[in-house]
């Protein structure tokens, strides 16, 4: 570790998570300006009152004070801002079976039938949302050629009567109107999918398959150069399904040579997409070469323009449009029943390969494993399959009751094909097992809590919580419900979700026996009808007026953004027609921005990162420490704070962010990651620590060490800001200690926001640019103050030395008893000078023999105050007033 001399200053990179955040709120100042960036991703600094940027508060790092610059990477105008940001949520059925690639397991590369596993599943999502795309834009064909053109716009009939004859005696003129916006919409998607964000990083990234576990974390996320041979194809599949489904559907073969060219097409595109695999092209094969060859530019331009003129010839040789489409109805249960079977496959499919891979992860703790064993892909692939299904009926149905008003008494509005009404059913079902799940569940949540509450009795305060607000009564009350209130919600987040897609399984089987069988009490149940009408309307035009909303208000737009913050983190791999990822720009620029930093070799910098902000931090890290020489790596330092980069992503995402991924990273940074965490907040947790409890007033736990290896550590300290502080883990008193004189303080239950806020950043910020010493023994084995009561002599103890007092960085450790702490704090100590250059150094206290006392309740726990550990200034204000006067 290089020693920080004279010239020695931090750069503290700061990355927000979701809803965004402006510049001011990002750099915490009154006023902000851009330093760097292209207007899109934009580097921030805090600025003066004539806008001139100027440098942050100084870092306190000891007895020193040390020069700090701090800047803000901000991304949100990346997701959210504007009409066309607004309208991405339509899209988000396509950017969930885009994510769900990412979920997948990660392949074992020594075992060929993993391989071979993970090969199929990897072709089964790209099969499932080609088909996605293909019934979106079969929906559409529906309400526009069919419904309106075919049968609202046809001669005589009593549906738009302001629409002169003259127009309606023209089949080409009408088939021209419903097809355009169709071939607009494939357009906009094509559109769509070739917008990426400008990188204006130098450095390339090196290519490694998105299947492969990474050595560390992110290392996999980058950009598949087979994605615009993928968005051709889905182009052409959506433009030759339109043209099958009007030239007779997919079970009627025709002599027409549109049918043999728009089938032939299909057909092509189908076994194209799921042969396209190596995303990152390390190893292509004759069929990887034979593939992109055939889908090479100049074919891509053939095939898409093959495509469109089918398009135009079905707008100018339509046929009779005097009625219900005969290939409306076939076309839709061909491409329905096909993602069924697909959905399907890659749930039986998962099983097999989630059992190989859990080998990766048997090691650890229960609550760190991966979710349903890895098997999260496909209940998330079947969400966006039904949720796109479901707003396209939703929008037919909107349709179609709108133009049933303008009906004559007794004539009956335009028809939908059969297979909406199994949609309707289906989603009749879903929402009443949806209300049944409801009315079960959450009564049962309320009860198990108001059970624990009665079986907690007088100990309803959790021990970590009576240690953490030690001597704060009130403070341990209301924090030990909102810890409750917390957990909860980061313990049972997935299973909501497993139980909406068991939901949707049941329904699916449920309408599939239905639609075989004919189940009459079923088929007759209007009122089961009548519910999935209502939600389908009521999913489409909410979505529409949120959409609306969102491009008129910004804090609309903000909630909604949320959605974009979460998808769109993941480049395009299964499905192309999604936004662009912003990560595949903010996390290189932020390791350009980094490298740019270190050229001066007196630069320190620390990436901070909050929420999701963490996951683009932590992978931001990981690049820069692979691009670094050894010497510059001792100068990058990593803070996360309100991180889901344990609870949430290795277990969701196995195969990109793993959990020895995260480990290696720790090993990396040698103790220089550090993690601001709440039990307060729902989405935010621990990262570098799990396994934690009390034992005889000490907080203990497993966890990173900064050798790179992981397991107990030692017991947890307490910093002079009130933060326990456990490996690399800072638990932050919440409500805050305080308030305190000359020190920002922010009343109440924080949760999840204003990190910043808490006095304990800037120690994290100093830890992490290696100013300040870690938690003192912390890569040590863990030697317990006190001895297991297994370990407890049967001969009477010796007298206990007196306790010494910690100094430094550590800020006193919390290794004595409860009764020592209560002993300590009774007796008065004396005043610590206010200058005290020459510190005492450190002993550690040698472990004493002990009986084995009964602890007392956690509620009465004195608080920890000095001079167990250099106090902060601002608590010190009111002596050195005191002193001066």
């Amino acid at each position: 570790m290089h020693i920080p001399g004279p010239d020695t200053r931090v750069v503290e990179l700061r990355v927000h998570g979701i809803l965004g955040a402006t510049g001011d709120e990002l750099t915490d100042s009154v006023a902000s300006v851009d330093v760097a960036g292209d207007g899109i991703g934009r580097i921030m600094r805090p600025a003066d009152r004539l806008r001139r940027p100027v440098p942050g508060p100084v870092l306190s790092a000891g007895d020193r004070s040390v020069p700090r610059i701090v800047e803000g990477y901000v991304w949100g105008g990346m997701t959210s801002g504007g009409l066309a940001k607004a309208t991405w949520a339509l899209l988000f059925p396509f950017a969930l079976a885009n994510m769900a690639h990412w979920m997948l397991p990660p392949v074992q590369t020594r075992n060929p039938v993993s391989r071979v596993l993970s090969t199929v599943l990897r072709a089964l999502l790209r099969l499932s949302a080609l088909l996605l795309t293909m019934l979106f834009v079969a929906q559409l064909t529906v309400i526009s050629l069919d419904m309106v053109a075919a049968q609202c716009l046809s001669p005589g009939a009593p549906c738009l009567e302001f629409v002169p004859e003259a127009f309606r005696s023209f089949d080409v003129l009408r088939a021209s109107v419903a097809l355009l916006p169709i071939g607009l919409v494939v357009l906009l998607m094509h559109q769509l999918s070739t917008v990426s964000w400008q990188v204006s990083a130098s450095e390339e990234e090196k290519p490694q398959h998105s299947a492969r576990a990474p050595m560390l974390p992110g290392a996999n996320v980058v950009a598949d150069p087979d994605t615009p041979a993928l968005r051709a194809l889905h182009v052409v599949a959506a433009l030759s399904t339109v043209v099958l489904l009007a030239v007779g559907g997919p079970f009627h073969p025709s002599a027409d040579p549109r049918w043999l060219l728009s089938a032939a097409l299909l057909v092509f595109c189908l076994v194209a997409v799921a042969g396209l695999d190596d995303p990152a092209g390390m190893h292509p094969n004759g069929k990887e070469k034979v593939l992109r060859t055939l889908l090479s530019r100049n074919p891509r331009r053939g095939l898409i323009g093959a495509a469109a003129l089918l398009l135009c010839s079905v707008a100018l040789l339509p046929g009779p449009l005097t009625g219900q489409l005969p290939g409306s109805g076939p076309t839709i249960d061909a491409i329905t029943s096909a993602m069924v079977v697909t959905c399907v496959a890659v749930a039986v499919l998962l099983t097999p390969a989630t059992l190989l891979a859990r080998s990766t992860w048997k090691g650890c703790p229960r609550a760190l494993r991966p979710w349903a064993g890895g098997w999260m892909s496909a209940p998330v692939l079947m969400l966006a399959c039904m949720l796109g299904a479901g707003f396209g009926a939703g929008l037919a149905f909107t349709v179609r009751q709108t133009l049933v008003v303008d009906d004559a008494p007794g004539t009956p509005g335009p028809v939908l094909p059969a297979a909406f009404d199994d949609v309707t059913i289906f989603w009749g079902a879903t929402t009443v097992l949806l209300v049944l799940a409801a009315v079960v569940g959450v009564p049962l949540l309320l009860f198990r809590r108001w059970r624990s509450g009665r079986t907690d009795g007088d100990s309803s305060i959790p021990d970590e919580i009576a240690l953490l607000h030690a001597g704060r009564p009130e403070d341990q009350r209301a924090a030990a419900n909102a810890w409750k209130w917390a957990d909860l919600q980061r313990r049972y987040s997935h299973v909501i979700l497993l139980v909406i897609a068991g939901v949707l399984a049941i329904s699916t089987a449920v309408t599939v026996v239905a639609r075989t069988i004919g189940l009459p009490p079923l088929m007759e149940t209007d009122w089961l009808v009548t519910i999935g009408v209502v939600s389908l309307a009521g999913l489409a035009a909410g979505l529409l007026r949120l959409v609306f909303r969102a491009a008129g208000k910004r804090d609309t737009a903000r909630y909604l953004g949320v959605l974009c913050d979460l998808v769109l983190f993941w480049p395009r791999e299964a499905h192309p027609v999604v936004p662009p990822c912003y990560a595949l720009k903010v996390i290189p620029e932020l390791a350009q921005r980094a490298t740019e930093h270190l050229a001066d070799p007196n630069t320190r910098v620390v990436l901070v990162g909050h929420s999701q902000g963490s996951l683009l931090a932590a992978v931001a890290a990981a690049r820069l420490l692979d691009s670094l020489p050894e010497a510059d790596r001792e100068r990058v330092g990593l803070v996360t704070a309100g991180s889901q980069l344990q609870w949430a992503y290795p277990r969701a995402f196995p195969g990109v962010v793993s959990h020895a991924a995260l480990r290696d990273l720790a090993g990396a940074l040698s103790g220089r990651w550090r993690s601001l965490c709440r039990g307060t907040d729902p989405l935010g947790g621990a990262v570098t620590t799990w396994s934690r409890q009390v034992y005889d007033g000490m907080l203990i736990g497993v966890g990173f060490r900064a050798d790179g290896t992981e397991g107990p550590l030692p017991a947890a300290t307490r910093g002079p800001t009130g933060a326990l502080v456990l490996g690399g883990d800072h638990w932050l008193p919440d409500p805050q200690r305080g308030p305190f004189a000359c020190r920002r303080w922010v009343p109440g239950v924080l949760g999840h926001s204003d990190y910043p806020g808490d006095p304990e950043w800037d120690r994290a910020v100093a830890m992490a640019a290696g100013l300040e010493s870690p938690v003192r023994g912390a890569a040590l084995p863990l030697h317990p103050q006190t001895p297991t009561p297994a370990q407890a002599p049967a001969v009477p103890s010796p007298p206990k030395s007196a306790p010494l007092t910690a100094r430094g960085g550590d800020g006193g450790s919390l290794g004595d008893s409860a009764e020592e702490l209560a002993q300590a704090a009774e007796e008065p100590e004396p005043a610590e000078p206010v200058q005290d250059d020459e510190p005492e150094p450190e002993t550690a206290p040698e472990p004493q023999p002990q009986d084995v006392k009964a602890r007392p309740k956690p509620s009465v726990l004195p608080e920890l105050t000095e001079p167990r550990g250099r106090s902060a200034p601002w608590e010190r204000a009111a002596a050195l007033g005191s002193t001066e006067g």
